[in-house]
């Protein structure tokens, strides 16, 4: 077998020195083509020396290091093909040359280290060339994997030509880290392994025309090649643990080791086919290897330029069309959460909430409030434990053609809910999708906060207006009781002048319009501090009713018992008595007027319906609840909607509006209801 082996490696340096002159001889003076010549200068080295040992009985260890050098050329040879550098001193500059370079460094140094401070244990080395020639059939693997059909017509034959040198060395390295020795047979072998490659590296020398390659490296490519590398890794332990069972074990170690490495097989092949495994390892190479699915600058340009040149009527609907072009959705809707038991749809498109579907909003509100998540419900209903603690009527759902929920948070507070629906099926989302879903929504809810803040204090500014108009009002009061003043003071003086009483009746006269004016808009309205208590609604209705009822149309009232609520009585009862008296001022004096009080859930309802002439669906949502917005003309000031929809959000209420033009409206107030 020595002469044999003697044979393989010389003329395995004799074929290399061959291929050496050639290479030469082609006068190609490309990186690429030079790099060649340094690899099979290398591997004829490395020959040579294999072949000397064979004769001379030296020590193994200087086949190693040239197979070491040889193994390095061959690699960064590899890695050539990916970079654009023209000379050495760029091409030792590039980052993954460079890095390279010092882990190979690391590893043959601190493996010699060990080796001789070890007593020239060779296991440390046995392992060494393992890791190196996995390195090398990963790198292979990328090169084939990410070149196109062209290239890999060129490549082709060079990677058979390296991976079947790299992967012989593999095997007979890992047989020699299990049982503590090499396989000699195998050893001499690697001669004729060397000399098989040598027509396959003058084959793909030939095909590269311009002496150059690019790679493009693709998400799969790296996918695949993390996978080799994991199992390649995997059974480099199995072997060592295998080792260690055949040391450890006396006459039964070897049996044991087998017995590990067939089961340590099985357990490889099924993490490998695990959909997990698979489903993490993807995303930890897109996030960590690769520019992302979306430009995100552009992304982000293409987000402020829709909210700038949106001609939408409001934020609101705005938000919702942009979030759902973005999703792909055909209807959508914003609902934002008031309290923990109560939300207001705030826009929607092709999308109505039932009082049958608003447990299941609730639900879901408080899902994505605790989680944070975005809610595909194609992916729920395939596969629900995806989603711990969210139990959905899946058929509800369907029914509305619901896709996809995107929760809203605005400063780490849960805003509300973008919900999106389609007729069609939408492809799946994957972490990229809902990454940027969920920067559009936090966006968005910055922008409707902003506008709501901005609405605030355009609400405020407007009072502060309000209270400088009632100075002015209260100077034509003094004025006014001046005047009256005037009279009584003159009174008792010039009572029998006629003059003076006549002056009397005019002064009277004037100051009679003067505060019928003022009367007239200030209409009674007060500012006093609220004082909660606990308030029985249904004395309060009662009461509101029997004032109302001294004008048609009469109201007719329903109840449903006491019931209970924390709240200021006499800011109630106002706001309670304008709304009815709103309905009846809508209402003709034949027609008719309901008050319903009844208990829904953990909350208190009142119903406050008419049959009068209704208002627009853009009347209530452009002018309704807006402050100083009357069209009572001067009769009215136009805070009093307005001031009862601030008082019953302030108790944790909510106030909803539905209304047809010519059929009449429907006030529903739902309030939390207090238990004794």
């Amino acid at each position: 077998m020595d002469s044999i082996g003697f044979l393989g490696f010389a003329f395995a340096s004799f074929s290399y020195v061959i291929f050496t002159l050639l290479l030469f001889a082609a006068r190609n003076n490309t990186l690429l083509a030079r790099c060649i010549i340094i690899c099979a200068i290398s591997t004829f080295t490395a020959n040579l020396v294999a072949a000397l040992q064979i004769k001379f009985g030296f020590t193994l260890q200087w086949v190693m290091v040239a197979d070491g050098f040889k193994i390095a050329c061959w690699s960064i040879l590899i890695l050539i093909c990916n970079t654009e550098e023209t000379t050495f001193r760029k091409l030792f500059a590039n980052k993954y040359i460079k890095k390279y370079c010092l882990i190979w460094v690391a590893l043959m140094t601190s493996c010699w280290f060990l080796t001789y401070s070890l007593h020239f244990s060779y296991e440390y080395l046995f392992l060494l060339f393992i890791v190196l020639n996995l390195w090398t059939l990963v790198l292979l693997e990328q090169l084939y994997r990410s070149a196109n059909s062209q290239v890999r017509w060129a490549i082709w034959p060079l990677v058979i030509g390296i991976a079947s040198i790299s992967l012989f060395d593999f095997v007979l390295y890992a047989q020699a880290m299990m049982v503590q020795r090499l396989d000699f047979n195998f050893w001499f072998s690697r001669g004729f392994i060397a000399i098989v490659a040598v027509p396959l590296l003058m084959l793909t020398t030939r095909r590269i025309k311009n002496g150059s390659v690019r790679i493009f490296v693709s998400r799969n490519v790296v996918f695949y090649s993390s996978m080799l590398m994991i199992a390649g890794l995997y059974l480099i332990v199995m072997a060592t643990v295998g080792y260690v069972l055949s040391y450890l074990g006396g006459r039964w170690g070897s049996v044991f080791s087998v017995g590990f490495l067939v089961l340590g097989g099985i357990v490889l092949v099924a993490l490998l086919a695990t959909e997990t495994l698979r489903r993490n390892v993807k995303v930890f190479i897109t996030k960590n290897f690769f520019a992302n699915k979306y430009e995100y600058r552009d992304e982000w340009l293409n987000l402020i330029g829709k909210i700038e040149s949106s001609d939408a009527e409001n934020n609101y609907q705005m938000a919702t069309q942009i979030m759902m072009s973005k999703t792909g959705a055909q209807y959508g809707a914003i609902v934002k959460q008031i309290t923990n038991t109560q939300f207001e749809t705030k826009y929607s498109s092709g999308l109505e909430f039932e009082d049958i579907f608003v447990p299941q909003l609730i639900h879901l509100c408080h899902f994505c409030k605790r989680e944070g998540w975005i809610v595909d419900l194609t992916e729920y209903s395939e596969t629900p434990s995806v989603y711990p603690d969210l139990s959905l009527n899946l058929l509800q759902w369907q029914d509305k053609n619901i896709s996809v929920v995107v929760p809203i948070f605005i400063a780490k507070e849960f805003y509300g809910l973008f919900v999106l629906a389609t007729d069609k099926e939408l492809s799946k989302f994957n972490w990229e999708d809902r990454d940027l879903f969920f920067a559009i929504s936090q966006q968005l809810g910055n922008v409707l906060s902003l506008h709501e803040a901005n609405d605030k204090i355009a609400e405020s500014k407007q009072f502060d207006a309000f209270n400088r108009m009632s100075a002015f009002l209260v100077h034509d009061l003094k004025n006014i009781q001046a005047q009256l003043a005037l009279i009584t003071n003159n009174a008792e003086k010039h009572r029998d002048n006629p003059e003076f009483v006549d002056d009397v009746f005019e002064t009277v006269e004037s100051a009679t319009e003067r505060l019928g004016k003022v009367l007239s808009q200030l209409r009674n309205k007060q500012v006093a501090q609220a004082k909660s208590n606990t308030v029985n609604v249904n004395s309060v209705l009662e009461q509101v009713v029997a004032q109302r009822n001294v004008k048609k149309p009469l109201v007719e009232y329903i109840s449903a018992g006491d019931l209970m609520v924390t709240a200021d009585k006499d800011v109630l009862l106002s706001v309670l008595n304008h709304l009815i008296q709103n309905a009846q001022e809508a209402t003709l004096d034949n027609g008719w007027i309901k008050v319903n009080l009844k208990s829904v859930s953990n909350d208190i309802q009142i119903v406050i319906e008419d049959n009068g002439c209704g208002m627009s669906k853009s009347f209530i949502e452009k002018r309704l609840f807006k402050p100083f917005d009357t069209t009572k003309g001067n009769a009215g000031m136009g805070i009093g909607v307005y001031e009862a929809k601030q008082f019953i959000e302030s108790i944790s209420g909510v106030i909803k509006v539905e209304s047809e033009e010519g059929v009449g409206s429907k006030f529903i107030v739902n309030i939390p209801a207090t238990h004794n």
